[in-house]
């Protein structure tokens, strides 16, 4: 026969606070009506403003519309004839590789001002500020000041101590046009990555290098063991971000070159702008449309490194 244990009245008391805290933790996480109510006209506006035109924009690109009057259906002609037409295969060739140049020197060079401006040197917090300035400009500002420089005072101080291959401006250079985008991009994008760079490194602690150097580890040998690994997740970060924004480069190329010489240095961005004024809506509807999925898998990728940013 089984022998029941009485429960006190002390334990029964103790289960219940039980229920009531969970029914009112339940009560805590329900979400206050007037949170919709607020969020309602932001909805709407991004609905009106973004994911209409969106999705507007993917329907006209199965169409042979110009952006007005009549139109019919077309299917994936416009996506077929991507695949095989010359200006936009460059625009994706330039556009590519104009951004994995500039992402990496970007971070190389965001990078070493990092541990330049974090080490034990005099006004390196009037430095900080300084390599910042650049990141608060107009890129479109940036990119007309940089045309007269690359146009007019670098041929001349060239020509002047008789540098002849720069004596002419770099611009008008197809081989060359593509390098003036990318320093210039650069320029401005290094802040950026800096201030990210210089929380990683300021975020490493310090009785790590103070038990490295006493074991007799080197500079280089610090940076290489101990803070380059213990950033990696800081610099991956940089790589997605600035890949990501350089895809998007339109404003620095239009002050600079404004494509040219030619079509050297047309973006796909400045080829989808341009298709629009020129009768090509549907079919630069279907290259935006290609452009924003690719742009969307970067974005992707960026959220999931973001998020276990931590387990580096």
């Amino acid at each position: 026969m089984a022998i029941t244990t009485p429960i006190s009245p002390e334990e029964r008391g103790a289960a219940l606070p039980t229920a009531h805290v969970s029914g009112s933790t339940k009560r805590k996480h329900r979400v206050d009506p007037m949170f919709y109510l607020f969020l309602l006209p932001t909805l709407i506006l991004f609905t009106l403003a973004i994911t209409l035109p969106a999705i507007m924009g993917i329907f006209y690109s199965f169409t042979d519309s110009i952006g007005f009057g009549e139109w019919s259906f077309v299917g994936l002609t416009n996506y077929a004839a991507m695949l095989t037409d010359p200006a936009i295969l460059t625009s994706y060739g330039f556009t590519i590789g104009f951004a994995l140049v500039t992402v990496l020197a970007v971070n190389a060079i965001a990078f070493l001002l990092a541990i330049a401006l974090t080490s034990r040197i005099r006004g390196k917090v009037a430095l900080r500020a300084v390599f910042v300035l650049p990141m608060v400009v107009s890129g479109i500002i940036i990119a007309f000041v940089f045309n007269f420089l690359f146009s007019n005072s670098l041929p001349g101080f060239a020509e002047a101590i008789g540098f002849t291959p720069l004596a002419s401006s770099v611009l008008s250079n197809p081989d060359l046009a593509w390098l003036a985008i990318v320093i210039v991009t650069a320029w401005q994008a290094i802040p950026s990555a800096l201030l990210i760079y210089i929380a990683g490194v300021l975020s490493v602690p310090g009785d790590v290098y103070e038990a490295a150097a006493l074991d007799g580890a080197s500079s280089w040998g610090q940076l290489r063991m101990i803070t380059l690994p213990l950033v990696a997740g800081y610099v991956l970060i940089n790589l997605v971000i600035g890949f990501k924004n350089f895809l998007n480069t339109y404003d620095i190329i239009v002050g600079l070159t404004d494509g040219g010489p030619g079509t050297s240095t047309r973006s796909v961005a400045m080829t989808i702008f341009t298709g629009f004024s020129s009768g090509d809506y549907a079919y630069q509807m279907a290259n935006a449309t290609v452009f924003f999925l690719i742009a969307l898998v970067i974005a992707l990728i960026q959220l999931r490194i973001t998020r276990g940013k931590a387990a580096f």
